[in-house]
C-alpha cells in the first residue's frame, strides 16, 4: 500500500519550526542589545572615571610642579642671600686680618721696646748696691708684720667687746637679737605691678655691712637714697653658713645644762628664710648626705650639741623629752598626741608661780638626735602649709619644739650615798642610840681618833654624817631632779594679702598669723616701756611663750629678712621689731637649782 505524504502539514511543521527559531533569534537579538546598553552605560561611567582621574592627576603634577618651581625659587633667593653673606664674611675676614697684621706688628715692637727696657732696669739694677734692695725688702716685710698685728688687735678687740657687750646683755636680762639676710632668690626675679619709673622689685636694698649692722637703702620715686642702720649682737649676710650662724647660737646650749630655760625663736616675713634656718634644707637624694649635714639648721644641730654635752656628764644624769606644739588660727595643737592623729587642740593655763602650762601635753622620751629629728620630721606633714604666690610652702602655723631636760646633780647623788650609808653604820650599831642634839662627847672620842674629828671639823661646821653618833631622825633622803626647757619656735611668716594672693579660708589664716604675730610686738613694745600690764593674752602665741618672752629664759630672736625691693616693707617691719627687742630689760635669768628632800 503505498505511503500518502501529507505536504502542507509538512511545510506547515517547517514553518513552525522556523517561526520557532526565528523567536529564538529575535529573543536572543534582545538579550544582546540589552547587554551591549549596560556595556554602553559601563563604558560611558568609566570614561567618566577616567576623565575625572586624569583631571585630579593634572592638577596634582601642575600643584607639584608650582611646588618645585617655588622651592626652587626659594633655594635660589637662600643661596643668593647665603652668598652674599659669605662675600660680607670675606670681606670682613680680610678686615680682620688686616687689623691683626697691623695689631701683631705694634705688638712685637713694643715687646722689643720692652725687652730693651727690661735689660736697661736690669743693668741700673747690678748698678745699684745690694744692701739698698735689701733694706727694702725688710721694710716692706715689717711693714705687712706691723700689718698682721694689727689685723690680729682688730680681731681679738672686736671678739673683747663683743664677750663684754653679751656679758652687759645677759646681766640686763636684755633679749639677744640676731639678724639673718637671705640671698636674692629666684622667685624674687618677678615684674612689678607698679610703673616703670620706680625702683625694680629684684633690687638688692638690704645689706649686712658688718658683723652687728644692717644697712637698709629706702628708695622712692623722685626722693634722694636714704640709708637707714640697725645694730644687732650678730648679723650674718647671704655668704654664711649654718654652722656660722649655729656657732653663735652654741653657748646657749651650754647654758641650757647650767640650769637655764633658754628660748630660740625665727621673725620673719614668708618667705625669709626662717623654716631654713630652723630646721634646714632636706634632699631626697642619698647621695648627698654630706650636703645635708652641711644644710642642717639650729633645731638638728641644737639636739645634737644637747646630746653631746649630755654624753659628756655621768650616765643616767640627764634624761630628754620632746614634745611639739602647733598654734594655728589662735588655737594650741599637741602634734605628738596619738589618739587624735596630731589634731589634739590644747588649753594654755597661768599656773599660781605665773608660769604658762599646756595641761595634757604629749612627751616623748629621747635619747639621741636622730630620735628628736625623726619625730619631729614624721609630724612636719601635720603642720598646716598653704602655697601663695610670694611662697609656694608657706607655713600657716607657729612651730614649737621643746626640749626638757631633767637633771640630777652628781654631788648631791653623792651626799645621798654617804647619808644612807651612815644610816646603815648607826644601825648596825650595837650601843644605844641618842635621839637628842646632845651626844656624848667621850663615846665620840673613844670611837673616832681625835686628828679624824680635826680634819671632819675643819671641813665641814658639823661632824661628817659617817662619824656623827646621832643618827637622823628622818630615815630616808631622796632627790626632786630640776627641769630646765629648750624651746625652738618657728613662727608663721607675716605677709601682706595683696602680695601673697590668698582668697577664702585662707584669709583667715592669715588674719590669725598677723594677729598674733602683732600681739607679740605689743607685748615688747610693753616689755621696753616697763608699763605695768603686759597683754600677754591678746594671743595664744604670746601666753605660750610668756616664760620665755618675759621671764627669766634666756630668749634669742633670729630676724631672717628678705633683701629685695619686693619686701622692703615687711623687711623695716622685721628689723623694727628687733629693735624694739633688743630695749626689754626682763627679769635676770635664774639657774635653776636641785633641793634634797629629807623624808
Amino acid at each position: 500500500m503505498p505511503l500518502f505524504i501529507n505536504r502542507d502539514q509538512i511545510f506547515a511543521h517547517q514553518v513552525h519550526l522556523l517561526e520557532h527559531k526565528l523567536r529564538s533569534k529575535e529573543e536572543r537579538i534582545l538579550e544582546l542589545e540589552t547587554e551591549n546598553a549596560i556595556l554602553h552605560l559601563r563604558l560611558a561611567d568609566c570614561l567618566v572615571k577616567l576623565r575625572h582621574d586624569h583631571e585630579e592627576e593634572t592638577k596634582a603634577m601642575n600643584h607639584h610642579h608650582q611646588h618645585q618651581r617655588q622651592a626652587q625659587n626659594e633655594t635660589r633667593a637662600g643661596l643668593t642671600k647665603l652668598l652674599s653673606g659669605v662675600q660680607e664674611v670675606k670681606q670682613d675676614l680680610s678686615e680682620v686680618f688686616g687689623v691683626y697684621v697691623s695689631f701683631a706688628a705694634e705688638l712685637e715692637e713694643q715687646s722689643k721696646q720692652l725687652l730693651e727696657k727690661v735689660e736697661q732696669a736690669s743693668s741700673s739694677m747690678k748698678g745699684h748696691s745690694g744692701d739698698e734692695v735689701q733694706d727694702l725688702q725688710a721694710r716692706v716685710a715689717a711693714l705687712e708684720r706691723s700689718l698682721e698685728e694689727e689685723k690680729e688687735r682688730c680681731r681679738t678687740e672686736r671678739q673683747r667687746r663683743q664677750e663684754l657687750h653679751n656679758t652687759v646683755v645677759e646681766l640686763r636680762g636684755n633679749i639677744r637679737v640676731h639678724c639673718r639676710v637671705r640671698p636674692v632668690l629666684s622667685f624674687d626675679h618677678v615684674q612689678s605691678s607698679t610703673s616703670g619709673s620706680g625702683p625694680a622689685s629684684s633690687e638688692e636694698v638690704v645689706y649686712a655691712i658688718s658683723d652687728d649692722t644692717v644697712m637698709v637703702n629706702c628708695l622712692k620715686p623722685g626722693m634722694p637714697v636714704q640709708n637707714k642702720m640697725f645694730e644687732f649682737e650678730r648679723v650674718h649676710g647671704p655668704e654664711d653658713s649654718q654652722d656660722t650662724v649655729f656657732e653663735e647660737v652654741k653657748p646657749l646650749i651650754t647654758s641650757l645644762l647650767d640650769g637655764y630655760n633658754v628660748c630660740i625663736m625665727a621673725y620673719g616675713q614668708t618667705g625669709s628664710g626662717k623654716t631654713h634656718t630652723m630646721m634646714g634644707s632636706h634632699s631626697s637624694d642619698v647621695s648627698s648626705t654630706v650636703e645635708q649635714e652641711a644644710q642642717q639648721g639650729v633645731i638638728p644641730q641644737a639636739a645634737a650639741e644637747l646630746f653631746r654635752l649630755i654624753s659628756e656628764k655621768p650616765a643616767g644624769s640627764h634624761t630628754v623629752e620632746v614634745s611639739v606644739m602647733e598654734v594655728y588660727n589662735n588655737d594650741v595643737y599637741d602634734l605628738l598626741a596619738k589618739d587624735g592623729q596630731g589634731n589634739q587642740r590644747r588649753d594654755v593655763i597661768t599656773t599660781s608661780s605665773g608660769t604658762s602650762q599646756v595641761p595634757s601635753l604629749t612627751h616623748e622620751p629621747v635619747g639621741s638626735a636622730s630620735e628628736v629629728m625623726q619625730i619631729i620630721s614624721s609630724i612636719l606633714k601635720l603642720r598646716a602649709h598653704c602655697p601663695t604666690l610670694v611662697h609656694t610652702e608657706s607655713s600657716r602655723s607657729h612651730l614649737i619644739v621643746t626640749l626638757t631636760i631633767s637633771s640630777k646633780s652628781p654631788n648631791a647623788l653623792a651626799l645621798a650615798r654617804r647619808l644612807q650609808s651612815a644610816k646603815k653604820d648607826m644601825q648596825r650599831s650595837p650601843q644605844k642610840e641618842w635621839w637628842s642634839p646632845r651626844c656624848r662627847r667621850a663615846d665620840l672620842t673613844a670611837r673616832y681618833p681625835s686628828d679624824e674629828l680635826l680634819a671632819s671639823s675643819a671641813s665641814s661646821p658639823c661632824p661628817s654624817p659617817c662619824l656623827s653618833p646621832c643618827p637622823s631622825p628622818r630615815p630616808s633622803i631622796s632627790q626632786a631632779p630640776f627641769r630646765t626647757k629648750l624651746q625652738l619656735v618657728d613662727l608663721a611668716g607675716s605677709e601682706c594679702v595683696g602680695m601673697s594672693g590668698v582668697t577664702g579660708a585662707a584669709l583667715w589664716e592669715v588674719s590669725c598669723i598677723n594677729r598674733s604675730l602683732s600681739a607679740l610686738s605689743d607685748v615688747l613694745g610693753a616689755l621696753a616701756e616697763q608699763r605695768p600690764h603686759i597683754p600677754y593674752r591678746n594671743s595664744k602665741l604670746t601666753h605660750l611663750l610668756q616664760d620665755a618672752i618675759g621671764g627669766d629664759a634666756k630668749l634669742l630672736v633670729m630676724l631672717c629678712v628678705s633683701p629685695t625691693q619686693r619686701y622692703v616693707t615687711e623687711s623695716l617691719q622685721s628689723l623694727g621689731l628687733g629693735t624694739r627687742a633688743r630695749q626689754v630689760q626682763k627679769e635676770l635669768p635664774r639657774r635653776k637649782s636641785n633641793t634634797l628632800k629629807v623624808k
